[in-house]
């Protein structure tokens, strides 16, 4: 934890036997330590964070959300979001490569079928985690889903999945892979399922080929499935309500947040160390000391405003998606459709506010000192390039679009959307 690290409270949830928000962070600080220790090297060396995920495996990290009935840690959306934070600040990678995992979770937990829920949340206790194979590039229009799950001809009951995915993040670590699909049975119309294959199956590849500058080990890379076959249980197959607005566009868009605020954190804390060390000056300078130089200090001062800035925004928009899903929890209605817009407008401007300060602030790290300030060993640059690359999966200048547009005219929300080549007919 830096200076920035805020000590407003998060709420707690109702459940007399929730967990306290400062006990899970003292849980957790020496497994978050263990991570940051060899974060930098490992993104130099590009070293898969198989031993880092593994260590939250076990100190029941992946499991934060179950209820305590099921083996979970019954904790809060706010208290994970927090957590969140946290991690990023040690490893922005691990928070990207849990963000399909806690999604799937939420889902099963919140709205997934009784069969679902009986099978997958036992192995969630367990420690078994979840990765995402949900985009495709290439010819495919928008839209339109080129992976197929087909019924088996040789075998009544199971389906076979086909198909190529890429930006499969976490994937590449996962136990489980959720697979978005087209089931295509004859004279049916299609209909779009997740089908839950195991990462070892025969017939599934998983190629670490993202090359991307930024957040190298998300194992964001290529997932080929051939010939996949998968069961015919209700568990295996599920579809999920989809088209209509939901909180877990804005659940997803938290994950991206809470990345960005822990790298304004590890920002600040390095560029800290590094000018409390640094001895040499300019000749033009204003101080003896870097520490000393009132340019110097406004730049730590505004690099540490930033983290706390982020942490406020991030916590702002987990305050308002908790509500909803304890609601959802305990059974009652739906949040209807006007706390679900103006959820989203918080997301979305919390996103353009966020992404554009990061930014700024990784950028302006560079300022506190000379050529020695881009060495190698001090991989600063991973701050920028990690937040740079959050910054474009879901392009910023969209949601500020989005934004003026539902403010000047009342436009909906963009709740789904989705990358491919224009439609010919467009």
């Amino acid at each position: 934890m830096t200076e920035a690290t805020l000590t407003r409270p998060v709420p707690e949830v109702a459940d007399a036997k929730a967990p306290r928000l400062t006990d899970l962070q003292q849980r957790f600080a020496p497994v978050f330590a263990r991570i940051a220790e060899g974060a930098a090297e490992r993104e130099h060396s590009r070293t898969l964070a198989h031993a880092p995920l593994q260590w939250l495996r076990e100190s029941g990290f992946t499991a934060l959300r179950l209820p305590q009935s099921l083996g979970g840690s019954g904790a809060s959306l706010e208290q994970l979001v927090a957590l969140l934070v946290d991690l990023a600040e040690a490893d922005p990678n691990l928070t990207q490569i849990l963000r399909p995992h806690f999604l799937f979770v939420d889902r099963v937990l919140y709205q997934g079928s009784p069969e679902a829920q009986r099978h997958w949340l036992p192995l969630v206790a367990q420690g078994a985690t979840f990765g995402n194979a949900t985009t495709e590039v290439g010819e495919g229009a928008v839209g339109s889903l080129q992976t197929t799950l087909v019924p088996d001809p040789a075998v009544p009951g199971q389906w076979r999945l086909h198909g190529q995915k890429f930006y499969s993040t976490g994937s590449l670590y996962a136990d489980w892979i959720s697979v978005l699909a087209r089931a295509v049975v004859p004279g049916q119309p299609d209909q779009t399922v997740h089908a839950l294959v195991a990462g070892g199956a025969d017939g599934v590849e998983r190629l670490d080929d993202w090359r991307g500058f930024g957040q190298r080990l998300t194992g964001s890379g290529t997932t080929v499935l051939r010939d996949v076959p998968v069961p015919v249980p209700a568990h295996a197959v599920l579809q999920f309500r989809a088209g209509e607005p939901s909180p877990i566009v804005a659940f997803a868009q938290l994950f991206h947040l809470a990345s960005l605020a822990g790298i304004a954190r590890a920002l600040s804390r390095d560029t800290l160390a590094y000018v409390q060390q640094r001895r040499r000056v300019f000749s033009h300078g204003a101080a003896a000391l870097p520490k000393d130089d009132p340019l110097v200090q406004q730049i730590v001062g505004q690099l540490a405003s930033t983290a706390y800035m982020s942490e406020l925004v991030v916590r702002d928009v987990a305050q308002a998606l908790g509500p909803i899903l304890r609601s959802a929890e305990a059974g009652h209605e739906r949040a209807d459709k006007a706390q679900l817009d103006a959820l989203e407008l918080r997301a979305a401007q919390a996103q353009v506010a966020v992404v554009d300060a990061v930014l700024q602030a990784a950028t302006r790290m560079f300022d506190v000192g000379g050529s020695s300030a881009l060495a190698e060993d001090l991989r600063l640059d991973r701050h920028w390039r990690n937040a740079r690359t959050l910054a474009s999966h879901n392009p910023v200048i969209y949601k500020a679009k989005s934004v003026g547009d539902m403010l000047l005219n009342g436009a909906e929300p963009v709740y789904f959307w989705q990358v491919g080549l224009a439609a010919k007919n467009a």
